[in-house]
């Protein structure tokens, strides 16, 4: 199990946090993301330009990507992105 530091734009922290959104698209070249991995996503405000401070932890439950593809993934998502599913962590 790892815990992987990220940015997050604000409006998707936003979306997590909120419990809406629950998934969040990387790029699979940059992290060794494995399911059982933690995100820590770090709210970044991109029209300023800086961390606001606030983070969240979620829980990988699931990854599609180029090693578990989905029916339609190899025709939309980038060799290089995988989408995470997740799971906020209580706190």
């Amino acid at each position: 199990m790892t815990i992987h530091t990220v940015k997050s734009w604000t409006y998707l922290f936003d979306a997590i946090a909120s419990g809406v959104k629950t998934h969040d698209i990387r790029d699979m070249t940059e992290r060794d993301y494995k399911v059982g991995d933690y995100l820590l996503l770090q709210r970044f405000d991109q029209a300023k330009g800086l961390y606001t401070g606030e983070q969240l932890k979620v829980r990988i439950t699931y990854i599609t990507d180029k090693d578990t593809p989905c029916a339609f993934s190899s025709a939309v998502l980038s060799r290089n992105f995988g989408i995470l599913s997740i799971v906020k962590v209580p706190t």
